[in-house]
């Protein structure tokens, strides 16, 4: 099996990156299985400049070790192009002009966006900036690195059947999904760096991954024989 852990280098790593880099780390290590790092680095204008090594350099300090390189989406724009063709060609997507307020259905038969047709509400894959959309790039690197298991939080439980869509029309493995709770701030708000959630204290990475097992109901023993070394 491979699993992966999927960073967006808008800043720096918080308890809750935490939680879903060790729920993905154990259930790839536990089976015996390779563990992927992936920068999602698509969105340039909210990518802040130096996240990337400080996140690499957070996970290393926390006793993360991963298999081969860090692939970056930023350096597969060709893929993502091909799978967007694809898409045209075979008649799944449309152009639209729509905004964000407009109200669908979407009669749209030119603009810069492309929309893909989807059962229960047709999603964006080409923004009109020209930025390939999460849904389609996440769809594109995951066969490509043959990542079987991925292991994320439940915001994106109605992200992953309009990806196992884009799978089917595109002819690619679907890999096996499984979503953690959220960590929640006291607001009850998912932690994140729109909510202001602390970078993580390098100082206490023992007593960080502890309260991670604990917060996933992993045991104690796991944590010990997958992090040796902390």
């Amino acid at each position: 099996m491979t699993g992966r852990f999927a960073p967006s280098p808008t800043g720096p790593l918080h308890f809750g990156s935490l939680v879903t880099a060790v729920a993905s780390y154990v259930d790839a290590r536990s089976k015996g299985g390779c563990w992927l790092i992936r920068m999602e680095d698509l969105d340039a204008p909210r990518n802040v400049p130096g996240a990337d090594t400080d996140i690499l350099r957070t996970l290393k300090h926390f006793g993360f070790e991963w298999d081969g390189p860090v692939i970056c989406q930023s350096t597969r724009l060709d893929a993502y192009r091909e799978a967007l063709d694809r898409l045209r060609r075979d008649g799944h997507v449309y152009p639209c002009s729509c905004t964000r307020t407009t109200t669908p259905p979407c009669t749209c038969k030119t603009g810069d966006r492309w929309r893909v047709r989807y059962p229960e509400g047709d999603f964006t894959v080409r923004r009109a900036d020209g930025i390939y959309s999460y849904q389609l790039a996440v769809v594109v690197d995951d066969a490509f690195q043959q990542v079987t298991d991925v292991v994320r939080g439940a915001d994106l439980l109605e992200s992953t059947p309009r990806q196992i869509h884009l799978q089917k029309l595109l002819g690619l493995p679907t890999p096996r999904y499984r979503h953690v709770p959220l960590a929640l701030n006291e607001s009850g708000e998912k932690l994140s760096k729109q909510t202001l959630a602390p970078p993580l204290d390098l100082l206490c990475k023992q007593e960080l991954l502890a309260e991670a097992f604990r917060f996933l109901s992993l045991p104690g023993s796991q944590r010990e024989e997958i992090f040796p070394s902390l």
